[in-house]
C-alpha cells in the first residue's frame, strides 16, 4: 500500500489509484465531475473545532498537528484509510489547502506512516 496527496485542483491521474477527498467541506469551485473521487472521507478530516482554530490561526502549525494526531489516535477514520490502503495498491489523499506542505493531508500522511503505511511525499 502506497499513500500519496495531491491537490484536489490538479488534474486526475491513472497514477492516483483510489482517490479520497479528506477535507470535511467540499472545495470551492470543484465540480463532483472534475474531483473523479473513488470516496469523500469527512471523518478523517480534523474537527471543525480544531479546522477553526487553525484557520484563523489561533494555533502554530505544530500544536494543530498534534491535536490532529490526538484526533485520529481517538477516532476510527484512520483506521478506515489504512484499511483501504491494504485493499488498493495506491490511495492518493485529495485535500483543497493551498499550502501543499502545511496542511491537515500532510499530517494525516505521517501519521499513517507512522502506523506503517507507505508513503511518498510531494516533490
Amino acid at each position: 500500500m502506497v499513500f500519496a496527496i495531491k491537490r484536489v485542483y490538479e488534474a486526475a491521474s491513472a497514477e492516483d489509484g483510489v482517490r479520497v477527498l479528506v477535507d470535511r467541506l467540499w472545495p470551492r469551485g470543484v465540480s463532483r465531475e472534475r474531483a473523479e473521487l473513488d470516496r469523500w472521507a469527512k471523518d478523517v478530516a480534523p474537527s471543525p473545532e480544531l479546522r477553526t482554530a487553525w484557520h484563523y490561526q489561533l494555533e502554530d502549525f505544530a500544536h494543530f498537528a498534534a491535536q490532529y494526531r490526538q484526533e485520529l489516535d481517538a477516532g476510527t477514520a484512520g483506521a478506515e484509510l489504512l484499511e483501504l490502503g491494504r485493499e488498493h495498491p495506491r490511495v492518493t489523499l485529495l485535500f483543497g489547502a493551498r499550502d501543499e506542505r502545511v496542511n491537515h493531508a500532510a499530517v494525516l500522511l505521517d501519521w499513517l506512516a507512522a502506523h506503517g503505511a507507505e508513503v511518498e511525499r510531494p516533490a
